[in-house]
């Protein structure tokens, strides 16, 4: 570095030191004071899961039986009535294809995506929406902080 720019640099610092020497003691000094927090624990009174509902349409196929050449007489339809009443009907008859059609099907799948959770704590009741359920117990996070009230100037 030459000396012509060594004189430039201790200039323009020492101007910086004197313009800083000229404001207020506050703006020079600014204390930031620790947060009074502390953790606890409320009873958690109740949990309601919130869902979320997916809606979606399927195709699939759908095939009627065939009917079989004994199903005609009466005996065999009263039969065949009582074991479908049951819930016994073992041997559908098999499908050939040809009574085959599309059919869309709806499906609807609900899933919990947050959890509203009443809590007390010390004798007050809250309500928060949550990512998980918390259980019995819940950690809270509680702050104290001063309210400072201006002051009126005017008299």
């Amino acid at each position: 570095m030459n000396r012509t720019a060594l004189q430039a640099s201790i200039l323009v610092l020492a101007s910086a030191l004197a313009a800083a020497s000229s404001l207020p003691a506050a703006a020079q000094h600014t204390v930031i004071q620790a947060e009074n927090v502390r953790f606890d624990y409320a009873q958690v009174l109740r949990v309601t899961p919130v869902y979320q509902t997916l809606r979606a349409t399927t195709v699939e196929q759908q095939c009627d039986p065939e009917p079989a050449k004994d199903e005609n007489s009466r005996l065999s339809r009263v039969v065949g009535a009582v074991r479908e009443a049951l819930g016994r009907e073992r041997n559908p008859k098999p499908s050939t294809g040809d009574n085959c059609r599309p059919v869309p099907v709806d499906r609807e799948f609900r899933r919990p995506i947050a959890y509203d959770v009443d809590y007390v704590y010390k004798g007050a009741r809250f309500r928060s929406r949550l990512p998980e359920d918390p259980g019995n117990k819940l950690r809270i996070r509680v702050a104290v902080t001063p309210v400072i009230t201006p002051i009126s100037t005017s008299r």
